[in-house]
């Protein structure tokens, strides 16, 4: 079966945006879509620890969001914003500017007192390659001058408690432009309490980029073009989930970034290999998931992959259940919203 864009397009009244996270993390909603069955339960986030069997493997991606966004000046004195992407050389990065047709190469943005970032060149895809310009050290200037890169729909810049709560709580090497929004519900009593009930836990790392909330333009999914992420799959944690595998339990990825890194590494049988690089692969249906069993993720965009990936899991007639019963129900969508547990 084919499905077109339009078969992921839902209305979603803009007051269900969440703008700011939940008071605290595993309070967020939890809605539980049984696939067997199609029956939708409605629980708070903690009780995920009572849905878990013990022997099972929780996979879990530990990239850590850094402040990507930095907010400047032209030499008119007229604002402009550098959005880093990547790292591309020891000074040099691949960026999002605006506005675009005023930051040619040659120009520069100045960030702080000795922090300037120069245009060298525009790439193919319309972003540019930049070079930052600073007396000491260059991620230290990061940290201190650039903010927290909230996505677009959260419609206020960010504040000082998003570098905390924009953030899983166990986020650890940096790299991403957007937290692996599945992971943020989760507190240290809710990890301890799996891990006392005899869940196993294992840790990949994808980085996510600005791409992960471009919707699909195009009608036929088949001709989008996906972004790359970076990824890294352990000896240790491929071992590990393999092991869960072999011995009759199941595996419960947190998130897309997580379900994207093990689809990327698995073989025909189901194996996970280990191994790192850049990813481009685009889980639409009728994709067959083998690195994964259940599905944990937050409420997405209208015509994005990460909507498609969701409907690959779930299939896409419960899929688009499921989201007319969160719109009906008045749960909180994107990525300071609840969550939803495909099992």
């Amino acid at each position: 079966m084919t499905f077109s864009t339009a078969d992921f397009d839902f209305e979603l009244p803009p007051a269900l945006v969440a703008q700011r996270p939940a008071e605290r993390r595993d309070e967020s909603r939890l809605m539980v879509v049984e696939r067997a069955s199609g029956a939708i339960r409605h629980l708070k986030f903690r009780d995920i620890v009572g849905l878990i069997p013990a022997g099972d493997i929780l996979v879990r991606n530990t990239t850590r969001v850094f402040r990507a966004r930095l907010l400047g000046t032209r030499a008119s004195g007229a604002p402009a914003e550098v959005f880093l992407l990547r790292p591309v050389g020891d000074d040099r990065w691949e960026a999002m500017v605006q506005p675009g047709n005023k930051l040619k190469p040659g120009r520069m943005v100045h960030v702080a007192p000795g922090f300037d970032v120069e245009m060298l060149e525009t790439t193919d895809r319309h972003t540019r390659i930049v070079r930052l310009v600073t007396g000491g050290n260059l991620l230290a200037a990061i940290d201190a001058h650039g903010h927290i890169p909230l996505p677009p729909y959260i419609e206020r810049g960010d504040a000082e408690t998003d570098a905390e709560r924009y953030q899983t709580v166990y986020a650890d090497q940096r790299g991403s432009v957007a937290a692996p929004t599945a992971g943020l519900h989760f507190t240290p009593e809710v990890l301890s309490a799996l891990t006392a009930k005899g869940v196993d836990c294992a840790d990949v790392l994808l980085h996510v980029g600005a791409g992960t909330f471009r919707p699909v333009e195009v009608e036929d999914p088949a001709q989008h073009i996906m972004h790359e992420e970076w990824y890294r799959v352990t000896p240790e944690a491929a071992a590990a989930v393999n092991a869960t595998r072999a011995r009759g339990g199941t595996v419960w990825a947190v998130g897309t970034t997580t379900a994207r890194t093990l689809e990327s590494v698995v073989d025909a049988s189901g194996r996970i290999i280990a191994g790192e690089g850049e990813t481009r692969i685009f889980i639409r249906p009728p994709h067959v998931m083998r690195g994964i069993d259940h599905l944990l993720t937050n409420f997405h965009l209208p015509r994005s992959t990460l909507l498609m990936l969701v409907s690959a899991v779930a299939g896409v007639e419960l899929t688009r259940e499921a989201y007319a019963v969160a719109v009906r129900e008045g749960y909180r969508f994107y990525s300071y919203g609840d969550a939803m547990l495909v099992i």
